[in-house]
């Protein structure tokens, strides 16, 4: 009797976490107090990019692995 009861129970939990997703969190980017946003004047360059400020350079794409895009001129 308790076998079925516990098998159904794993059915129903199985089901029912088949939907999730874990997905990585981004790093945050900010500038700090006082730095006005700017926005992009371009698309993304691609896949992984965000839109962050550099306390050097300002604001610009920046890659994690492949760094910032078009570097300082």
């Amino acid at each position: 009797m308790r076998l079925p009861v516990l098998a159904l129970s794993a059915a129903t939990l199985a089901a029912a976490l088949t939907g999730c997703v874990v997905a990585p969190v981004a790093p945050a980017y900010a500038a700090p107090p006082g730095v006005a946003y700017v926005a992009p004047t371009y698309v993304s360059p691609g896949v992984g990019f965000v839109w962050a400020y550099h306390p050097r350079y300002g604001w610009g794409w920046h890659h994690p692995q492949y760094g910032w895009h078009r570097g300082w001129r």
